[in-house]
């Protein structure tokens, strides 16, 4: 009697990526060969592994380009560049500041002259004002004083014109009272007034 054959038993391959078109020969399907041989009881077939060639694979990273540990001349050039520009920024800044600060300045100092100018100026003009009112106020005192003392002089004369009609008339009349009594002695007469003002 002949034995029945034990089915092969066949262990899967992982799945590798295949190799390039170039790579690839036409060889003899492995399980084919492995099918033709009679097995014993214990043993298993195994395929024969094929060496695996190493495929060539172009990495491209887009977004992080590949580090390079050597010197960066270029990258140092930009960066001291780029300070050299900061700086020439910064200096025209600053001078631009100083310039418009100065601009500034010089524009409230003319301001502030001409404030003082006109002031100046104001203070000049009241004061002509205030002098020549107190010349013309001086001169009308000299003025008016000038006719008080004519109107005091005026008074006095007629004062003194008054005094002398009023002593003239006093002399004038103790005059007559002197002729009259010595008539009154002469003729050994009294006085009739006089004597009634004295009886009485």
């Amino acid at each position: 009697m002949e034995t029945a054959a034990e089915p092969a038993v066949v262990v899967e391959k992982p799945a590798v990526p295949p190799p390039p078109a170039a790579a690839l020969k036409p060889e003899e399907p492995p399980l084919a060969s492995a099918a033709t041989h009679k097995m014993g009881p214990a043993t298993e077939v195994v395929p024969p592994v094929l060496p695996e060639k190493p495929v060539a694979v172009a990495h491209k990273n887009l977004d992080h380009p590949p580090l390079s540990t050597g010197p960066k001349p270029s990258l140092d050039r930009d960066i001291a560049l780029a300070k050299i520009e900061n700086e020439k920024r910064d200096s025209f800044i600053k001078a631009w500041e100083e310039s418009e600060k100065s601009k500034v300045e010089n524009k409230a100092q003319k301001q502030l002259a001409e404030v003082l100018s006109w002031e100046n100026t104001k203070k000049a003009s009241y004061e002509a004002k205030l002098k020549k009112i107190e010349e013309e106020l001086e001169k009308k005192k000299a003025e008016y004083a000038e006719k008080m003392k004519n109107k005091a002089a005026l008074v006095h004369k007629e004062a003194e014109e008054k005094r002398s009609v009023a002593v003239s008339k006093r002399n004038q009349e103790i005059l007559k009272i002197e002729e009259a009594a010595a008539k009154l002695r002469a003729s050994g007469q009294v006085p009739k007034k006089a004597l009634l003002g004295c009886l009485g």
